[in-house]
């Protein structure tokens, strides 16, 4: 995949490439057509995003619908709300 077109904000994305491969991430931010925002609450907080090619990410058919509304309502969130709904895939990928 190397579009944003088939991403949405709080999809469950995993880095394929650079010093953070392997590490799950959740997009908060599409910025164009190949580079996304990811978070993990932990390494990468919301106040720093990584900014990440499309190309460089295993992209998993799971959204947290809970967090993309948090995040279009504008709704505060932190990073420790990320780092437990991400807790379930650190363990199972």
């Amino acid at each position: 995949m190397d579009s944003t077109d088939d991403l949405s904000i709080g999809q469950v994305v995993k880095s394929r490439a650079g010093r953070d491969k392997g590490r799950i991430f959740v997009i908060l931010e599409i910025i164009d057509k190949e580079h996304v925002y990811v978070v993990d609450g932990d390494l990468r907080k919301l106040d720093n995003p990584k900014k990440k090619k499309v190309k460089h990410l295993v992209v998993y058919n799971t959204i947290i619908q809970e967090m993309k509304d948090k995040i279009e309502n504008e709704v505060k969130i932190n990073n420790a709300y990320i780092r437990k709904i991400l807790e379930p895939f650190n363990k199972s990928f």
